[in-house]
């Protein structure tokens, strides 16, 4: 199984349960023959061609310690949570997280002095969910993103501006939709697996307040999922697509004119419409509404099990703060994905002009990350209640008052433990 960076902005799924991960676990102990101490160092096995000699080229460069680098297939997630309560896992390794029973569990160490000095210049919605307790526990590699792509030339024809708010999306949607074309495409569901908090943010509330509370226990968050069902009652929809919202073919073969999807699809649709597109972030809704878009990064975090944390640090610290060409690198060249670096997200030449422009400043401006107290039972919960909201029609006030119920007791008893 091959894994993209684009899986951890998908549906927020569960982190996987324990599990064993097999006898190669791929640390090694002591020395290598040279005299210098022996890291492992973990990473996912990525479906982007490259992205593995790239990584093993920038172990090779580190002249500190010698690296060894696992690619591990599988479900990486429950490899590492397994591999973290033995002495044989990795020193560092890359993680969607971590998690927040691994940050109390003292599983992984506090990394923040890693970034005295440049804490600012990492992006505060991504580095949020990797900071607990005030301290760091894992370092963003890169930053993905999701928004809205809308065809120029046909919002033209029907006489449609870019739309800056929901009511306005709503609109542009039905307007949009005529003959064989679909005026959005928000996944064959409708649109509930991609969007998650987004519509949520976008009316100026939030999955988890900052003090640990319901952030969505308001009655702007019904009016906006509501909105969500207007789109599809006027079946203004694209639903049953060839390929979902991770894949812009829809887009690109005219069967739709709207279609939310990711950064990594934006030198295909590129090279298939030349000028003819333009971006957009979700739109706000209501008057305390404001633009939104869902960011997410795997980080480097250093195993509290790790003979060498102190080696291990320095490396991490190396590659992921210091070697920005390292990092515009892993970005920019397998895929295509924002530096977790402000400063280096803005003068990447790839990222400096059109739609690629637009999008950092949509990240570093209107970005959010799923919260770490945001668990996946909640996850689970408030998807599967959008989803009736969308596609049956249901009260969105009866529906949210049921997750807030059950998110407030999860809430409750997330931060007791």
């Amino acid at each position: 199984m091959t894994i993209s960076r684009r899986t951890l902005l998908g549906s927020g799924a569960a982190l996987g349960l324990l599990t064993a991960c097999g006898s190669n676990t791929g640390r090694d102990k002591g020395g290598s023959a040279d005299g210098k101490v022996a890291l492992g160092h973990w990473y996912h096995q990525y479906g982007e061609a490259g992205t593995e000699a790239a990584v093993r080229r920038y172990a090779a460069a580190y002249d500190k310690a010698k690296v060894n680098v696992q690619w591990r297939p599988g479900n990486y997630d429950q490899q590492t949570a397994a591999a973290l309560l033995t002495d044989s896992g990795p020193d560092v390794f890359e993680v969607n997280g971590p998690t927040l029973d691994q940050i109390r569990g003292g599983q992984v160490v506090d990394l923040s002095a890693l970034l005295d000095g440049v804490r600012d210049d990492f992006n505060p919605a991504v580095l949020a969910p990797k900071t607990y307790d005030g301290k760091i526990w894992g370092i963003p590699q890169v930053v993905d993103t999701q928004f809205l792509y809308y065809r120029k030339s046909l919002l033209g024809a029907a006489g449609v501006k870019p739309p800056a708010t929901l009511d306005q999306l709503v609109d542009a949607a039905r307007a949009l939709t005529r003959d064989k074309v679909k005026g959005l495409f928000l996944g064959n569901d409708g649109g509930a697996g991609v969007l998650g908090g987004t519509p949520l943010y976008a009316a100026g509330l939030s999955l988890v307040t900052a003090d640990g509370a319901v952030g969505f226990d308001d009655p702007a968050a019904a009016r906006t999922l509501g909105k969500l069902h207007q789109l599809y009652a006027d079946k203004s929809l694209l639903l049953g697509a060839p390929s979902d919202w991770s894949d812009p073919a829809a887009f690109v073969q005219g069967l739709t004119a709207m279609q939310w999807s990711g950064l990594w699809a934006l030198p295909a649709v590129q090279k298939a419409l030349g000028d003819d597109f333009g971006v957009l972030p979700f739109p706000k809704d209501g008057p305390n509404g404001k633009p939104s878009v869902p960011v997410g990064a795997y980080s480097a975090a250093v195993s509290a099990r790790s003979g060498h944390q102190a080696q291990a640090k320095a490396y991490v610290k190396w590659l992921w703060v210091e070697r920005t060409d390292f990092q515009e690198d892993f970005a920019l060249s397998y895929g295509f994905h924002i530096p977790a670096r402000l400063s280096l997200a803005r003068k990447a030449a790839k990222l400096r002009q059109g739609a690629a422009a637009e999008v950092v400043t949509f990240a570093a401006e209107h970005g959010y990350a799923q919260p770490l107290l945001w668990t996946p039972a909640l996850q689970s919960a408030y998807q599967d209640a959008l989803n009736r909201i969308i596609k049956d029609g249901a009260s969105p006030d009866g529906e949210l008052r049921a997750v807030v119920r059950r998110a407030s007791d999860e809430l409750g008893r997330v931060k007791k433990r």
